[in-house]
């Protein structure tokens, strides 16, 4: 062990830096943590980052004979606190269960992430609300707290279910798990609430066992409840029927910026903030969220059919048909509400989903063109390109490069 950050300097300008990654990949969150830690190191050059499989809650007794530089962690229980503090590095939390001096933390916002959860529940017009999560866990503490007090400051009140109460200290992974043996208290909330009613969910786990209740309770989602949960796990998203509407943190961001401050510290700078809050990067819409407010009932219906059916070649006709509305009268009430018409709503529906594709998956351009209702791959760039301004390539790029943050070009539309 060097004798001071002077003399530890100097031997990182020896070799290169070793970096311990005490980060779960058990779940996608942690995952991209990862690709943001990642990211920062190919941009620095010259880190040795040391990762090993893991699940949230696992001790790193491999870490008392690891000898590095520096260490990235979500730390979540006070043994694998006490093996960090031991190795006396420059350390870096992405969790923030634990204030301790010297650990910097980064992690989202989730005021924020709240913020913007009650924003597009509220733009449906809804009169009720209400925050899902888990008792004893940090991040559903943090967001249902926003939750609640983001709704105080326009005169609400939402309604709280968190489960059972957990012993201090019980692992966040065993307190999600405990709570698939409550399904029934948590039917029995949901049925009690006042319809139709808006529900933030702590995270996307919560909101498949929320939607689970709802489907054994005969409660239609998304009309008598609509969810807005967190995280953007594609694949829990895509498990849940309807589809999951669900917030992205950015967490390659926090990733990215994680390793920017163990850098800091690394170089010796005494100015290191003590927590650094990451913004949500958006809001992915999907099927159990309304969306905005629209009066007409034919009008929502139209729009909702449009949503479900717009890359399975719908067109106005059958939408007209559907609700039982001439032609000309869908397009004369769809305008009047909404401002746009009928076919520009299925336009937009298709762009949307190529969005989503292009953004948060490496799907091909066929495939995507065949996902989204385009006949030849051509149409599709080629409409894409005349109602967004970029090829399908200059989206994608712009998505998936570090630093391109969805609040920046309006979170709400850019997925919704």
């Amino acid at each position: 062990m060097p004798n001071s950050q002077a003399d530890h300097n100097r031997l990182l300008t020896n070799r290169s830096p070793r970096i311990a990654l005490l980060v779960e990949s058990s779940r996608a969150h942690g995952r991209i943590l990862l690709l943001g830690v990642a990211a920062y190191a190919r941009r620095r050059g010259g880190w040795l980052l040391h990762h090993q499989e893991r699940v949230l809650g696992d001790a790193a007794d491999w870490l008392k004979q690891w000898r590095g530089d520096g260490i990235i962690a979500r730390i979540e229980n006070r043994r694998l606190l006490e093996q960090i503090q031991a190795k006396k590095l420059p350390t870096v939390d992405l969790l923030g269960l634990h204030a301790i001096e010297g650990i910097p933390i980064v992690r989202s916002d989730d005021r924020a992430v709240a913020r913007l959860a009650l924003n597009h529940l509220w733009a449906s017009g809804l009169e009720h609300f209400a925050f899902c999560g888990f008792a004893g866990v940090v991040y559903s503490d943090l967001r249902g707290k926003g939750f609640v007090e983001e709704l105080r400051l326009r005169g609400r009140d939402a309604h709280v279910y968190l489960g059972p109460a957990t012993r201090r200290g019980t692992l966040t992974s065993s307190i999600e798990m405990k709570n698939l043996l409550h399904i029934k208290e948590l039917r029995a909330w949901v049925r009690s609430l006042p319809k139709p009613v808006g529900i933030m969910t702590c995270n996307d786990l919560r909101a498949q066992q929320l939607l689970n209740a709802c489907e054994t309770s005969g409660i239609a989602v998304p009309t008598e409840v609509s969810i807005v949960s967190v995280d953007n796990d594609e694949v829990v998203c895509a498990l849940c029927s309807p589809t999951l509407t669900s917030i992205d943190l950015g967490a390659q961001k926090i990733g990215f910026e994680a390793a920017a401050l163990l850098a800091r510290q690394m170089d010796g700078n005494e100015t290191v903030p003590e927590r650094v809050l990451i913004p949500p990067r958006g809001i992915v819409r999907r099927e159990t969220a309304l969306g905005r407010k629209i009066g007409d009932p034919d009008v929502a219906a139209a729009v909702q059919l449009i949503r479900e059916h717009a890359c399975a070649g719908i067109r106005v006709h059958d939408v007209a048909r559907a609700v039982e509305l001439s032609y000309s009268t869908l397009v004369r009430r769809f305008t009047k509400e909404l401002g746009y018409t009928p076919k520009m709503e299925i336009a937009r529906e298709q762009i949307r989903r190529i969005k989503e594709f292009l953004g948060t998956s490496n799907m091909s351009l066929s495939d995507i063109a065949e996902a989204t209702g385009f006949d030849h791959v051509e149409s599709m760039c080629r409409v894409f390109k005349n109602k967004t301004g970029k090829t399908p390539g200059e989206f994608r790029r712009a998505a998936t490069a570090f630093g391109w943050d969805g609040t920046t070009e309006d979170a709400e539309t850019e997925f919704a």
